[in-house]
């Protein structure tokens, strides 16, 4: 989660370079196959699964913009709660701008992490609970983030498939059948506010490993150390 200049030190806090390895690499298009295989203890679903189209443009998804919590007791604050949806695309991007928004005045580090996991896929073998703790500001950094009232808001431009990684399901689709993961790189910008009227605003991209089983609502499985185009 990106913080302003004036509480960086040296770039992202040493939490957010953490990148947990497993279901990220599931993005790199070329490894998907045989890591989604190792992961599913070799399971697989025989009906091939299309990739979805219609929600790759941004005019055909939501334009999803997350508002931080108003002020209020700490324990009253929730991050956004995940949509029901079986569009990839949609979900990601619903997910990349609660992301991108959060209010330190009135929600903990903690809570923010637990909220964000509960976005997660609950089979335990795609669930990457790593991936979304290295976005989030340590405790302490949070503390002094939280000391200079700052917060902020996502808003989403558009999400997309990755090329390589649709290109690669339309070449063996039954790959995807294995644990119907999708690759979605979501783009917008981030508004940060903090005490004394400082503000300022920046452009964010991110890959999301998304979980979308036929039958039932997505779910964030991974977030990506790389942005693929």
């Amino acid at each position: 989660m990106p913080i302003p200049t004036l509480l960086r030190s040296g770039g992202r806090s040493v939490a957010a370079r953490r990148w947990v390895g497993g279901l990220g690499v599931l993005l790199v298009v070329a490894l998907l196959a045989g890591l989604v295989a190792r992961l599913a203890g070799g399971g697989h679903h025989s009906s091939p699964a299309p990739v979805p189209t219609a929600s790759a443009s941004p005019s055909s998804t939501p334009d999803f913009s997350v508002s931080a919590p108003a002020t209020g007791p700490a324990e009253t604050q929730h991050v956004p709660v995940p949509p029901h949806t079986s569009d990839p695309v949609v979900f990601a991007k619903a997910f990349a701008a609660a992301l991108w928004s959060y209010d330190t005045r009135t929600t903990s580090q903690q809570q923010e992490i637990v909220g964000l996991d509960s976005w997660l896929t609950p089979e335990r073998a795609y669930a990457d609970p790593a991936a979304i703790a290295a976005q989030i500001p340590d405790p302490v950094l949070w503390s002094r983030m939280r000391d200079n009232g700052q917060h902020a808001v996502g808003k989403v431009a558009e999400g997309h498939l990755p090329q390589a990684f649709s290109a690669a399901v339309a070449q063996d689709p039954t790959q995807l059948t294995i644990a119907y993961v999708y690759a979605v790189t979501v783009t917008g910008t981030q508004s940060i506010i903090w005490n004394g009227g400082g503000r300022g605003a920046q452009p964010q991209a991110v890959t999301l490993a998304v979980q979308c089983r036929p039958g039932h609502d997505c779910a964030l499985a991974s977030i990506a150390q790389t942005v693929y185009p």
